[in-house]
């Protein structure tokens, strides 16, 4: 960071250094990352000029992070009376955060790769042409990936609290359950 992030204190400007690099692990790209730590931290809309600045990163970049922020749900933009220019706001409830993330990586991810994988176990079905194995293989995957989706459908329809308290239970929930 540079002299522009000098408004941000040293344990947040260590918690938006980290958010990036954590961001590059999870296949997100650096700054957007970062624009997102900034906006999670703000206790205000930023506009895009303000976010480069704090940054020390090109507007065109911070345009781009927060278009993409904006398809992932987790950064809003609004408008600030007396300002004509548009500001942008994260998601402040974590909960919230981590449910949206979760819906946007099943839509993108989960919900692509069943279909393909549904098509691929049709197809080895009915061709024969697939080997056994390949065949008992890909529809073990299937289950699986259907079962996991399912789960997230249940844990969705949870409401916060709901949730919170599930997650409270940690190990307790394996007393509950047969081993």
């Amino acid at each position: 960071m540079t002299e522009s992030s000098k408004s941000l204190s040293l344990p947040a400007q260590k918690f938006i250094l980290h958010w990036g690099e954590m961001g590059t692990r999870w296949g997100i790209n650096r700054t957007v990352a970062q624009v997102h730590a900034l906006l999670f931290l703000s206790d205000r809309p930023l506009s895009a000029e303000e976010i480069a600045q704090t940054l020390s990163v090109a507007r065109s970049n911070v345009s781009t992070s927060l278009r993409e922020l904006q398809g992932w749900r987790i950064v809003r933009g609004v408008s600030v009376f007396g300002d004509r220019r548009q500001h942008f706001e994260s998601v402040k409830d974590l909960w919230e955060i981590f449910r949206v993330i979760l819906e946007e990586r099943k839509r993108r991810e989960f919900d692509p790769t069943i279909a393909v994988v549904r098509e691929c176990v049709a197809e080895a079905k009915k061709s024969g042409s697939t080997d056994a194995y390949s065949r008992e293989r890909m529809e073990e995957l299937l289950e699986f990936i259907i079962m996991l989706s399912a789960l997230f459908e249940e844990f969705r329809s949870l409401s916060p609290s709901a949730l919170k308290g599930m997650v409270k239970l940690r190990g307790g929930l394996r007393k509950l359950l047969p081993s």
